[in-house]
């Protein structure tokens, strides 16, 4: 169980590319939610995750 939680807490960075007009987008949506764009980004990437679990699309190595 610690181990779980290490490995949540463990921030792994990767190089993002993204176009200007999104990056505004993202940085208008993370405003009005109170967040960092990098927090927004982190927000809508585990939403996602999350419900492609629920739709049974599990990753295999899970």
């Amino acid at each position: 169980m610690a181990e779980e939680k290490a490995k949540e807490k463990a921030k792994k960075q990767i190089p993002l590319r993204v176009s200007a007009s999104l990056y505004d987008e993202l940085a208008r949506w993370a405003e009005d939610d109170f967040r960092s764009i990098n927090g927004q980004i982190e927000y809508l990437l585990t939403e996602c995750v999350k419900r492609r679990k629920k739709q049974g699309k599990k990753d295999e190595t899970d």
